[in-house]
């Protein structure tokens, strides 16, 4: 497959390492060279996104006075991240397992796989590295993700007993600025990969102490830190180590070498040699550009890179996606520039130019000021100002509506009601019409990132539980909190996990449409006599969400009316009862 195996020139990998970490720090460097021009959009766009004036953007260079900034691309980028993130979690259940097996399709296999995901999720946060992928997924159009196995634990100061406050797998966010792949493969999990991450000394240490199954070599993290012992020793000026490469983020190498900071960088993938030799599916991390701090076998059972990417505009032979705010630049320079002018024209109204004639005394130009004319021919006069460019206000409002609706934000989303009169049903059509880009985009991200993750993260869990796990979870039922043992076993089942959050919100959507659509019309009138009430109160109890609780339930009202009103008899019967029984003051 095209682009799928990474290319090096030199000869016996395993046994020149050194070598193969210079080649593959020199194909990262050239990968980041080539997208050196995305960068600089990216950094444009970032910087109109949190502007406070124009002087912070592109537009610091035009002549005006005023200097204001109408943050309409943020204002699109905070309304699309709110919506995503609301459709995509408008339920506590968002994701279901569905085995593929009779034993994986149990109900107590399915319980149980989602209750453990649902607890690893909560306490991992994996709803706060959503929002942050949302954000990439806007900001850059590309967003990455991975999984990491992790164990939290802390001494009890007191007791000095080893607590641990979570373990299982974690969503971790790979920002687009620290990764680099091959854009003409074929697609993200088959391009190599090349992730970079600039740690401490100490927390490159410790990595290598607390996660021994990373199998760090220890004779390359001993000789980082006497590097840099000896690197400590020269001086800023002295260029003779500067070995023809440099460290981004340092103006030299020695500077970085002297920073206390080491960078790494991760490949993942397969290897071509020239003379023929292959290494496939490894992961090697590089430190300082020049040494390998170990080359496994990746160990996902899935036999790919555990990372996941989603482009929000896809491009054809390019994975690099554009995102909904890249097109839209150009107008947010338009809509400054014409709100600057404007704003500078009130200026001009306001403290119009003065045309001076003849001999006149100096004077200061304000309310009820006296000015002295020394003769007949002198005079002072307001020079006139075309208006013309105050009914800018328009023109800013028709390029902030196309740009909304580039982005596939439509005013509805934010609650904001079109004009015109329109039923219930039509406001219903209208709005699902106008999110279909919404959607798209939303599902879009839900099938690149939510679903691979998912099964990565349980994949992760089955390959690194060793014990059982203790989980807690909250029985809806009784309302009482239990605590459920979990093994390896207990979660290993062949199915897959699917996310239905933004499909849910969707088809709910049109389901009430058409529902309303139905039985609305006169068609309702000729297939009642066909329609089972139990089955469509199921489909509503489906669609909302309600089976937690317990509201549908067949015949149930009749079940309630038939008990209240034997209570209700019940209760009349003692009245009378009563009325009948004479008083002891009757009795006498």
């Amino acid at each position: 497959m095209s682009g799928s195996v990474l290319e090096v020139q030199i000869h016996d990998m395993l046994k020149d390492v050194d070598s193969l970490a210079e080649n593959i720090s020199q194909k990262y460097e050239m990968w980041q060279m080539a997208r050196e021009g995305k960068r600089a959009e990216w950094s444009e766009l970032r910087a109109y996104l949190f502007a406070t004036s124009t002087q912070d953007t592109a537009n610091s260079q035009l002549p005006w006075k005023n200097s204001t900034t109408t943050p309409k691309l943020t204002q699109i980028r905070d309304n699309l991240h709110s919506n995503y993130n609301a459709a995509l979690f408008a339920q506590d259940k968002w994701f279901k397992w569905m085995g593929q097996s009779p034993d994986a399709e149990t109900k107590r296999q399915r319980t149980t796989i989602e209750t453990y995901m649902e607890n690893k999720l909560r306490m991992g946060g994996f709803k706060e590295v959503a929002s942050k992928l949302l954000l990439d997924y806007i900001d850059y159009g590309n967003c990455i993700a991975d999984v990491e196995y992790i164990t939290e634990s802390h001494v009890d100061p007191i007791t000095g007993e080893k607590l641990v406050t979570f373990t299982g797998p974690k969503a971790v966010r790979v920002s687009p600025l620290a990764q680099v792949f091959n854009p003409t493969a074929a697609s993200y999990i088959d391009s190599p990969k090349i992730s970079r991450y600039m740690l401490s000394i100490g927390e490159l240490t410790l990595q290598g102490e607390k996660y021994p199954e990373r199998q760090y070599d220890p004779e390359v993290l001993s000789s980082i830190q006497e590097l840099r012992t000896v690197y400590s020793q020269y001086d800023q000026s002295d260029d003779s180590i500067n070995e023809g490469f440099s460290i981004d983020g340092f103006g030299s190498l020695m500077e970085y070498y002297q920073s206390g900071f080491v960078e790494v960088l991760e490949f993942e993938g397969t290897i071509h040699s020239e003379d023929g030799e292959i290494l496939e599916n490894k992961i090697i991390t590089i430190v300082d550009r020049r040494k390998v701090l170990r080359m496994i076998g990746n160990p996902s059972w899935t036999g790919k890179s555990t990372k996941v990417h989603a482009p929000w505009r896809s491009r054809p032979d390019n994975l690099y996606g554009m995102g909904p705010l890249d097109n839209l630049v150009g107008m947010q320079y338009r809509i400054d520039h014409l709100e600057n002018i404007k704003a500078d024209l009130f200026d001009l109204v306001a403290h119009p130019p003065l045309k001076i004639r003849g001999n006149v005394e100096e004077f200061e130009w304000a309310p009820f000021a006296e000015i002295q004319l020394m003769d007949d021919t002198s005079d002072v006069e307001t020079l006139k100002v075309d208006t013309v460019a105050l009914t800018a206000d328009s023109q800013i409002d028709i390029i902030e509506r196309r740009m909304e609706e580039m982005a596939g934000a439509p005013k509805q989303a934010m609650g904001v009601r079109t004009p015109g009169e329109k039923t219930a049903f039509e406001v219903q059509s209208l709005d699902n019409a106008a999110s279909r880009i919404f959607q798209e985009k939303l599902q879009q991200f839900e099938v690149y990132i939510l679903e691979p993750l998912l099964n990565n993260m349980l994949e992760v869990a089955r390959r690194n539980l060793d014990t059982s796990d203790v989980i807690r979870i909250m029985d809806d039922d009784i309302g009482a909190v239990e605590f459920m043992e979990i093994t390896k076993e207990d979660i290993t089942a062949k199915g897959h996990l699917y996310p239905m959050g933004s499909r849910h919100y969707a088809a709910t959507n049109q389901l009430v449409q058409n529902l309303n659509g139905v039985f609305n019309s006169p068609v309702s009138q000729i297939i009642a006599p066909h329609v089972s009430s139990i089955a469509l109160a199921r489909m509503v109890e489906d669609a909302f969400g309600w089976e937690k609780y317990g509201l549908i339930s067949e015949n149930i009202a009749v079940s309630e009316q038939m008990e209240t009103a034997a209570l209700a008899q019940q209760g009349q019967t003692q009245l009378q009862n009563e009325a009948l029984t004479p008083t002891s003051g009757e009795i006498e």
